[in-house]
């Protein structure tokens, strides 16, 4: 699935279009930036209420497929800028970390 189609099918807003036909192989939830960077994976979706300058730069260490941010957490003005010069994709939902992690296991194959 892409990351186009995981925002269709969840109803995200889309806060940085950022590369919309990337893979979405698997998610990863946390907001403790040294522990996603460790464990996070290439082409997860990562959910998180962090929407700063260094929330964009794990996605890149990481390689990420996308940033969702939950709760509607807001995505500061620096973590716009470089989440656009990375092509990153940052969503976004009124929805808490728990729902968004079981509406995207649905989505993705076991």
């Amino acid at each position: 699935m892409t990351v186009a189609e995981l925002q269709a099918a969840l109803s995200l807003e889309v806060l940085v279009e950022g590369d919309m036909t990337r893979e979405v192989s698997g998610g990863y939830c946390g907001d403790l930036l040294s522990w996603v960077m460790g464990r996070a994976r290439s082409g997860d979706a990562w959910i998180t209420v962090m929407g700063n300058v260094n929330a964009i730069a794990v996605c890149v260490l990481a390689d990420t497929a996308c940033l969702i941010l939950s709760d509607a957490s807001p995505l500061d003005d620096a973590a716009r800028a470089r989440a656009q010069a990375e092509e990153i994709p940052v969503l976004r939902s009124d929805k808490n970390t728990y729902t968004l992690a079981v509406e995207l296991s649905r989505l993705l194959p076991s």
